[in-house]
């Protein structure tokens, strides 16, 4: 499927959703829509493992069948279904019961079937709990499907959920049915999801633009950035992933330079985004043992997986990305001063915790990685303990590059952002300022970077490039003049010059006028005479 029929999906889907979602606001379908398609992807992708491994054994139906022919094969195989299983777990690694299906789940609601809500019921289950190696738990709990906004009583629920499903299945259906356009479609309903979610959209979704940016920044080779992107990348942290969408990005990347990458990690605190997060990774192909997304509150650093004290176990990642929470307040408690992340730098203020965001992931950053922030402006240049740490952090050459972006181009908020890219082990002794403010395509309700705006942004980093109103490498002399403060402003001027006026040539061009509007008038003049009429002043001839 090509990229046009893929946002032709997503928009499909996504009227689909504003049809059928009723008296539900966009959050609460968001959740019902997008885990059929979960369900659609899993199952489509297991069947077709399921043929490939069957073979000439998988059951051919006629058109007319409206049975699953995995429920046909186990219906006549039962003694074989264990081994079946075992090698279908080897293979796609999960499981998924005939019953459970999207296939089967279409037909009982296309019969209007009575089961349709306890068999979604314990689908969900098992492919929490026992589909996969790894247990899922929770996975589907934010789909309420006793809620009353389906309908008051059972029967009204059952018929609601049947109305949805098969309204979803004949989208579908006029698409192609390749299993990884799927991931896409998913891609582009959090991004609808998230522009009519206002500014609850900045919990789970990074504008795919701005993704792009800080994905190439991690990717490129740190240690020879002249030859492009890594050929391989051993982990990724995004220790507020939202739904996951920057880490996939990162993945996209990589593999999209026939480069290979490790361990994908994420964290994220809101339990919603988090089951979102799960089912994204797992919908883009991402196995079950590839990655691990954590629950939990990041500031408190409670992941166990985190909190080992042994530096020698202490997980380190190559890459780290993040678009934390801007200007979140926090309460750090006072013991939270001794905490290794924060112990060299200090603790950011109640009133913004941008820094210890930072710090957290840079924390955990190896020696040789590369981490990419997305934070507002305020920690360029506020003062007292932001102050403090960023000025630890550019004493002892951490902090790499500076990248202004224009306001509007979120849906949580109209502020304009910036970029931080950090690094450890940092070889030239200066910063580089990038001021991409002014470059963007404005739109109705955001701005947005075309490819050739986010291609000058990652050329100009990669090869550290100066411009003229653009970009500038700052010696870390002249910082400390500056007091630390990173005003982008401070550092690339972006007045324009007023043009010289050339005051001989300028007397020159309006001699030659005068001449032009002397011989202009003798001409009128000579006409006026013709007609015996008085002819008009400053005409009359020249010696």
């Amino acid at each position: 499927m090509n990229d046009k029929d893929q946002k032709q999906l997503g928009k499909t889907l996504w009227n689909i959703a504003d049809q059928l979602r009723g008296a539900m606001n966009a959050d609460d379908f968001r959740d019902y829509m997008l885990a059929f398609l979960f369900l659609r992807y899993l199952s489509d992708n297991y069947e077709a493992a399921a043929k490939k491994e069957l073979g000439p054994d998988y059951p051919k139906l006629s058109a007319d069948d409206t049975r699953v022919p995995l429920a046909v094969w186990y219906a006549a195989n039962s003694s074989d279904a264990v081994e079946f299983e075992k090698q279908m777990r080897r293979k796609v690694h999960y499981v998924i019961k005939p019953e459970h299906l999207w296939a089967s789940i279409v037909a009982q609601a296309r019969r209007q079937s009575d089961d349709l809500l306890e068999t979604l019921r314990e689908g969900f289950k098992y492919i929490e709990n026992e589909s996969f190696q790894s247990t899922f738990n929770g996975l589907f709990s934010e789909i309420n499907l006793g809620s009353e906004k389906l309908g008051r009583s059972h029967a009204d629920k059952n018929k609601r959920l049947c109305e949805i499903i098969k309204e979803i299945a004949r989208g579908l259906a006029e698409f192609s049915t390749e299993v990884d356009v799927l991931g896409d479609a998913y891609e582009y309903l959090i991004g609808e999801f998230a522009a009519g979610s206002g500014k609850k959209a900045g919990e789970f979704y990074t504008p795919q633009r701005i993704s792009d940016i800080l994905s190439a920044i991690v990717t490129l080779d740190s240690q020879a950035p002249e030859t492009g992107t890594v050929k391989h990348l051993g982990s990724v942290f995004d220790f507020a992933c939202g739904s996951g969408s920057l880490l996939l990005n990162v993945r996209k990347m990589v593999r999209k330079n026939q480069g290979t990458i490790g361990r994908i990690v994420g964290q994220e605190k809101n339990i919603t985004t988090y089951n979102l997060a799960r089912m994204n990774m797992l919908l883009h192909g991402v196995k079950d043992t590839e990655f691990e997304i954590y629950h939990g509150d990041t500031l408190l650093n409670d992941w166990d997986y985190l909190r080992e004290t042994n530096p020698a176990k202490m997980p380190k990642f190559d890459a780290v990305v993040a678009n934390p929470p801007f200007s979140y307040r926090w309460e750090p408690k006072e013991a939270m001063g001794e905490d290794v992340r924060f112990k060299n730098h200090g603790l950011a203020p109640k009133s913004a915790a941008d820094f210890a965001f930072l710090l957290h992931g840079f924390h955990y950053l190896k020696d040789q990685g590369v981490m990419a922030i997305i934070l507002p402006h305020g920690v360029l240049f506020r003062g007292g303990a932001e102050e403090r740490i960023r000025t630890k952090l550019l004493t002892d050459g951490h902090i790499d590059t500076v990248i202004g972006l224009p306001a509007n181009l979120f849906y949580s908020t109209g502020i304009p952002v910036c970029i931080l890219v950090l690094k450890k082990c940092k070889k030239p002794d200066d910063v580089l300022f990038i001021n991409a403010a002014e470059h963007f395509d404005k739109g109705k309700r955001q701005n947005t970077l075309s490819d050739a705006h986010i291609e000058k942004i990652v050329s100009t980093y990669q090869y550290r490039r100066e411009e003229p109103r653009y970009a500038k490498r700052v010696s870390m002399a002249r910082i400390a003049e500056e007091g630390y403060n990173l005003n982008i402003s401070r550092y690339i001027s972006t007045a324009v010059a007023e043009k010289e006026i050339d005051l001989h040539a300028t007397h020159q061009h309006l001699v030659e006028i005068e001449k032009k509007i002397r011989a202009a008038t003798q001409k009128h003049n000579a006409f006026l005479r013709e007609l015996n009429l008085p002819a008009l002043p400053g005409g009359k001839e020249q010696e």
